[in-house]
């Protein structure tokens, strides 16, 4: 991941105590060539909503599968050990709000006062007006309970624990949306998903941004080189949509341990160069 000075590459003003671009990005040059919408009063936008008490349940046996560790045995109970941990101090979190999209250039998307470079999110909302900026995760309470013991196994383990909370918060997320705003079908984009050209993962701090101060409400931070602690994390931006979208599709990565769709060369084309 690339830690560069943001305000050099783009002349954004950044708050240098937490590296998050302010709402008063500046607009792009071209910016007169936006498709622009009627901008939304403080009163019509909606306040970023914290999720802070998500359920979670872990399946021990089928943990247990997936980690390849046999019941009745010393790895068995080492494994038991940190479930139990996790049981008692983990608490995964998910934030919100409901935005909407002010102006889009030819590969920029003005949403809220704050601007986004990637012309594969300008074409996935082409006919979209409102947008979800989202941010899941496991909670920071799983690192502060526990340091890095130097057995990688154990690290393993407790890795793979924190992935089934973050996708516990990540489900309630999805549950709450669907029930609160009635959406449908959605689709999500995240920056520095896939390759960099599709959407830089330094619009992170434009993203955190839109859903202000994110160490408050959650507790998740963001680095100087845009990555998101605790590292079992996801953020991006969630749009209603009529046809799947996975960044995935757009991004040229051979052997990707996480790939979830394979690269599709025409799509590809379209969003580069349609």
């Amino acid at each position: 991941m690339r830690d560069e000075s943001w305000d050099r590459a783009s002349g954004r003003r950044v708050d240098a105590a937490c590296g998050f671009a302010r709402a008063d990005v500046r607009v792009p040059h071209g910016a007169q060539h936006e498709r622009t919408s009627q901008p939304m009063s403080h009163s019509q936008r909606g306040d970023p909503e914290a999720l802070t008490r998500i359920p979670f349940a872990i399946d021990v046996p089928a943990l247990s599968k997936r980690v390849h560790v046999e019941p009745d045995t010393d790895d068995a109970a080492e494994l038991e050990k940190l479930v139990n941990l996790a049981r008692d101090v983990a608490k995964p979190k998910a934030l919100y709000a409901e935005s909407f999209v002010e102006a889009k250039g030819d590969d920029t998307v003005r949403i809220d006062g704050v601007t986004f470079t990637s012309r594969t999110l300008r074409k996935n909302l082409d006919s979209v007006e409102r947008v979800f900026p989202v941010i899941a995760t496991c909670g920071h309470e799983v690192d502060v309970a526990r340091r890095p013991s130097g057995d990688p196994l154990l690290e393993f383990w407790w890795e793979t624990i924190k992935s089934d909370l973050l996708m516990s918060a990540r489900k309630h997320l999805d549950e709450h949306l669907q029930r609160k705003f009635l959406l449908g079908k959605t689709s999500t984009m995240s920056p520095g998903a896939g390759d960099a050209t599709v959407w830089p993962i330094e619009q992170q701090r434009e993203l955190f941004a839109l859903l202000g101060d994110v160490k408050g409400q959650i507790g998740v931070e963001l680095t100087a080189s845009c990555l998101m602690v605790p590292n079992k994390t996801i953020s991006g931006i969630l749009f209603p949509t009529k046809t799947d979208f996975r960044s995935c599709q757009v991004c040229r990565r051979k052997d990707c341990p996480s790939r979830s769709a394979p690269f599709d060369p025409e799509l590809w084309e379209s969003v580069q160069h349609g």
